[in-house]
């Protein structure tokens, strides 16, 4: 539903005339922004100021003198404000923050330069959707019909670049980033976290990834290091939760003979092995606290030392660490190293669960059952097509072992399927003999607490299996399903659907 104009936020950047307006130049009249703020009614008014802060603080008073609207400046400085990769981070920024109002969005496209009003219209003619204005003191205050073909033309000549430089400066992005194509998505969430993990992998930083398993770190991991300058070097793998403890630092590090029993030759740990390249170690919160602190002298020296050695190598390896953990918290309960934690978390992707993404589970499940069927050989199946009404059903689950889950329970239903199409009942079977989900593997009521429990997750977990049987029983009628579950009205029910993730 489009935004009553009551509703409305104004973003611009402040011009120079708007702040000749401000001080009372005649010439400038009201200025372009505030012109704007006077012909109809905003709830807020979004500036984004490259000049001083005195001069943005003086504007942003003279114009909340002139309306209603709240003004909320940003302070945006730039190296010139014709620097179109400049202007687009600042833009984008801004933008983030104000996600919960994306369809109430206007970009004023008259104040500022040239190069501030392209990066207004391509936004709002790809990623943002949003309203564009322009304003004169002969025309008055226009809504700006600009089609896309011709927004490409209104950047003006000192701006034009090639094609593909341009298309990567818009999207924020390093020019190489094709192997980012391999993660599925169409969500918002998801496009911000592919956005910040393609600025992230062009600098060789280290990185944590944290999310809940199955939501695809590795997957992520290798995106990164595909699309930074160590691509053509080694990419190292290590799940760290399945190494003995007794044998961390000979893995990580290497050994040399005869150092412990077992040790018949000389070996490179994981960590020479991807010198000059990444190295991924998954469920980094797994590792023991001796371990940890080698570790942390091993990143901070840049050197490692093999088991049975008294010589340090040197070595050049980029970190991706990943965790099932919120790695903090762990910190705070003592279980990981504080030290070691600023260490990985230069930069941080948290990946979202996959009942967070809304409008990525029907293209996952188009994708997904691609790959069974590129495996049908394998599987001594045929072909398989999904039908509408098992999609839906799947579109309805909560997916608590993300798109592992979602994959597994695909190749289940295929393998137990006969028919050429995947049908409700296939799909049923398939979820509830998920190791999630399988009836009486997981007795909520009767778990042992000495050992601790997580019991927000295990509220959740009933309120998504509650909720998503009422909506399966009434074919999805909220109303019915509310009063199933003995919610007051619709809207507290919906509240509880949106509060857990599920979808109907």
């Amino acid at each position: 539903m489009p935004a009553t104009k009551a509703e409305r936020h104004l973003l611009a950047w402040i011009g120079r005339t708007d702040l000749k307006a401000a001080a009372g130049d005649p010439e400038a009249g009201s200025g372009p922004i505030a012109q704007a703020a006077l012909a109809e009614p905003y709830r807020a008014i979004h500036l984004l100021s490259d000049f001083s802060a005195e001069e943005t603080k003086g504007y942003v008073k003279w114009l909340s003198d002139q309306t209603n609207a709240r003004v909320q400046p940003y302070p945006s400085k730039l190296s010139s404000p014709t620097n179109f990769g400049e202007i687009y981070e600042a833009v984008t920024t801004v933008l983030d923050r104000l996600q919960a109002i994306k369809k109430e969005l206007t970009f004023h496209l008259s104040p500022g330069t040239p190069a501030m009003a392209a990066v207004w219209i391509l936004l709002a003619k790809t990623t943002w959707s949003a309203r564009l204005i322009q304003s004169s003191s002969q025309a008055g205050v226009q809504v700006a019909d600009v089609p896309f073909d011709i927004a490409a033309e209104f950047i003006p000549k000192l701006l034009q670049q090639s094609d593909a430089r341009l298309a990567s400066m818009v999207q924020g992005a390093p020019d190489e980033t094709a192997e980012f194509s391999s993660i599925v998505h169409r969500s918002p969430v998801m496009a911000r976290v592919i956005a910040q993990a393609k600025r992230i992998a062009i600098r060789s930083i280290p990185v944590l990834i944290e999310g809940e398993s199955g939501t695809g770190k590795e997957l992520m991991a290798r995106a990164i290091h595909k699309a930074s300058p160590r691509a053509a070097k080694a990419f190292i793998s290590v799940n760290c939760g399945a190494i003995p403890p007794e044998l961390v630092e000979s893995e990580f590090f290497g050994h040399k003979k005869g150092s412990f029993t077992g040790a018949v030759s000389d070996r490179k740990g994981h960590f020479e092995r991807a010198d000059g390249g990444s190295i991924f170690l998954d469920e980094i919160g797994e590792l023991p606290k001796a371990i940890q602190v080698k570790l942390l002298r091993a990143l901070q020296e840049g050197e490692v030392t093999p088991v049975g050695s008294s010589e340090p190598r040197k070595i050049d390896v980029r970190v991706i660490a990943a965790t099932n953990r919120t790695l903090i918290e762990e910190v705070a309960a003592g279980h990981f190293r504080e030290d070691l934690f600023y260490r990985l978390a230069v930069a941080i992707i948290k990946l979202p669960p996959l009942r967070a993404r809304s409008g990525d589970i029907s293209l996952l499940i188009e994708k997904l059952l691609q790959q069974v069927n590129d495996a049908a050989t394998d599987l001594g199946i045929k072909h398989k097509k999904i039908s509408a009404s098992a999609k839906n059903l799947m579109l309805q689950h909560a997916w608590p072992g993300n798109i592992r889950e979602l994959l597994n329970t695909l190749q289940r239903a295929a393998v137990w399927s006969d028919d050429e199409v995947i049908g409700v009942d296939a799909i049923k079977d398939a979820i509830q003999l998920s190791p999630r989900t399988a009836p009486g593997a997981d007795n909520i009521l009767n778990r042992p607490v000495e050992s601790g429990i997580e019991l927000e997750s295990l509220m959740a977990q009933v309120a998504r299996h509650y909720i998503e049987r009422a909506l399966e029983n009434t074919r999805n009628n909220k109303t019915q399903a509310a009063k199933l579950l003995g919610f007051g009205n619709y809207q507290t029910f919906t509240n509880w659907m949106n509060r857990y993730g599920v979808t109907g």
